[in-house]
């Protein structure tokens, strides 16, 4: 199934401890560009989010947005040290008794000295924020890629349909060459027979002058190169993987076709149909630059 390098995925894992939402947005690009956005806190993790990532896109410019709150309340921890708290105290002691003060020392001061209180930051378990955080990611990858198959599946009709109107183009073009070049004989012989009244007509002369015409005029191979190209990327439409580089290859030689034929054209009939056909080409070739 083809996938449209448009999506989004979201997932949220909310456990006891911990909330960790997953937000996948992409747009088109020539390459697999994968932007991530942690909270500090996991940034250890962001080589383990690509590696997932790697296995559900190969291109596109995807921006990933991870959400984190923690519910242990065991984020950080008050330690008190009694040794220093027990310095201070023997020092502001020794203080008021060289100089005669009172002794108005209570905890609240006290805890207010350097080290005496300090917060240290608990470390979360990062086996668990792992496997938490890699099952939020595996699932909004999953949403992430129905997304860009549901968009694909519009995108392949939507190429189908314009290239059954090219092969129609084709078709008309084919059957109108012959009558084209019977429509040039027959001005041909009157404008002759104009001139130079009833004097008999060199058959031979018509007929040099109508193959060197032909031959200025003639796009079946044209023709059979757009056929071609038009049955190889319906082909490759049915593939799975990755498959918008090949189709932007195919769509640029529809259009180098469609271009000789446009300039080979004499007749406004085959013109038309040569400018519908780069009309309808250009417009594949504006799809395939949104498929993977």
């Amino acid at each position: 199934m083809i996938k449209s390098m448009t999506g989004y995925g979201r997932y949220e894992n909310v456990t006891d401890e911990y909330k960790i939402l997953v937000e996948i947005k992409s747009v088109n690009h020539k390459y697999c560009d994968i932007n991530v956005k942690l909270p500090r806190h996991l940034n250890m993790f962001d080589a383990y989010i690509r590696n997932i990532l790697n296995g559900y896109i190969s291109r596109g410019k995807v921006d990933v947005y991870v959400n984190y709150e923690d519910y242990s309340n065991s984020g950080v921890n008050i330690k008190y040290n009694n040794y220093i708290a027990e310095k201070y105290m023997s020092a502001l002691k020794q203080i008021g008794t060289d100089f005669g003060l009172s002794d108005e020392i209570n905890a609240a001061m006290l805890s207010r000295y350097p080290e005496v209180i300090t917060v240290e930051e608990v470390t979360a378990d990062e086996n668990v924020l792992k496997e938490i955080l890699g099952n939020a990611t595996e699932k909004a990858a999953g949403q992430f890629v129905e997304s860009r198959e549901a968009e694909g599946v519009n995108l392949k009709k939507d190429i189908l349909d314009k290239l059954d109107y090219i092969a129609e183009c084709v078709g008309f073009i084919e059957e109108r060459y012959p009558k084209v070049l019977e429509e040039y004989r027959e001005k041909l012989y009157s404008k002759v027979t104009e001139l130079l009244g009833s004097v008999n007509i060199d058959e031979s002369v018509l007929a040099t002058e109508l193959i060197v015409y032909s031959d200025k005029i003639c796009v079946d191979e044209e023709m059979v190169r757009l056929k071609s190209h038009i049955d190889a990327m319906k082909e490759v439409l049915e593939n799975e993987g990755s498959i918008g580089r090949k189709l932007d290859f195919i769509a640029q030689e529809l259009n180098r076709e469609a271009n000789t034929t446009l300039s080979k054209s004499s007749d406004v009939a085959i013109s038309n149909k040569a400018i519908d056909l780069k009309t309808e080409i250009e417009k594949i070739r504006e799809q395939v630059q949104n498929i993977e």
